[in-house]
């Protein structure tokens, strides 16, 4: 299973955030914002301040999708 942060980042847009007043008024790192640019894991004490920044539940910030795996010839 992969992480896929696109929700979080479509509700941004549609609250007229950029990255930088995500990271600001949820109260992450920098660290942690590069985390989620990469669709890594990051901790859920940073899922839950998002939540509560962005009012909204968990899975409208992040879904788990099947992870591709290539196949060697």
């Amino acid at each position: 299973m992969a992480i896929s942060y696109v929700k979080l980042w479509k509700l941004a847009i549609e609250k007229e955030l950029n990255k930088t007043q995500l990271r600001d008024c949820c109260g992450i790192t920098s660290a942690t914002l590069a985390r989620l640019s990469k669709n890594q894991g990051v901790s859920l004490d940073a899922l839950e301040r998002i939540c509560k920044a962005l009012d909204c539940k968990i899975g409208d910030i992040v879904e788990f999708t099947e992870e591709k795996v290539a196949v060697n010839e």
